[in-house]
């Protein structure tokens, strides 16, 4: 089975871009996946080719057009029917972990490419859109977040990666951050690889890296631990209190 990645956007030459290198690249050339671009100007009327008009209300910026995007995602559907699409928006869901391994053991997937201000609310309302946000920051486009989406969809197609459980510990795979990693040599500049991963004790290195990865995540990220249920744990320190009546 190949995934197959149809993206729908203003700057088709993006694309494969950086996943046409290391492992994705290479992948792409034994054909675990495919890329297909949709030009979305192809489904203008005018003889400008005009995808964008100004808000409703007024304002700055220009909107993408929903009766442009409907045509090139029914355009989509009919080359790809079974694959979601999702569209890449600061106003949409965090993408997760989970949510790419849903992904990746599909068949591919259609990535809408927002550009300007973003898109006319009516395509949501007209069609069956997934809206998904890498992050909460803003970009100059859609195509840098659905490089970063493939990319983590590709990497867990089967074969891309060396060894199939080579990603199984890495941050979020768990709901935890990755614990530290450390390689040759062992002392670097004064500092010493900790002894424990050095003891080729397997059971205490593990435990070790459990601790680590649970200890970074509850300092680092907070909403990550309190989602995995850290939070629901007493405090190291044991200061849980209980009110008692006399």
């Amino acid at each position: 089975m190949t995934f197959t990645a149809q993206i729908l956007t203003l700057y088709p030459d993006m694309f494969p871009g950086p996943l046409g290198t290391s492992l994705a690249g290479k992948a792409l050339e034994q054909g675990k996946w495919t890329c297909n671009t949709v030009q979305m100007r192809d489904f203008a009327t005018d003889r400008h080719r005009s995808v964008d008009d100004t808000p409703a209300g007024g304002g700055a910026g220009m909107v993408l057009r929903a009766d442009i995007l409907g045509q090139a995602v029914d355009h989509a559907l009919a080359q790809q029917p079974d694959a979601p699409v999702i569209a890449m928006t600061p106003r949409g869901k965090p993408l997760t972990q989970r949510r790419v391994r849903e992904l990746s053991a599909g068949l591919g997937v259609t990535i809408l490419c927002g550009r300007f201000e973003g898109f006319d609310e009516r395509i949501f309302e007209g069609r069956d859109i997934e809206e998904v946000s890498i992050g909460d920051y803003v970009l100059s486009g859609g195509e840098m977040g659905a490089l970063v989406l493939l990319d983590a969809c590709i990497r867990l197609l089967p074969g891309v990666m060396g060894a199939s459980c080579s990603g199984d510990d890495e941050s979020f795979e768990t709901g935890l951050l990755e614990y530290p990693q450390y390689t040759r040599p062992v002392e670097w500049e004064g500092r010493i690889i900790p002894e424990v991963l050095r003891s080729g004790d397997h059971a205490k290195v593990e435990a070790w890296r459990k601790a680590k990865a649970e200890a970074d995540t509850r300092l680092r990220r907070p909403d990550l631990w309190e989602r995995h249920g850290g939070a629901s744990n007493p405090p190291p320190s044991g200061a849980r209190r209980t009110n008692k009546e006399d």
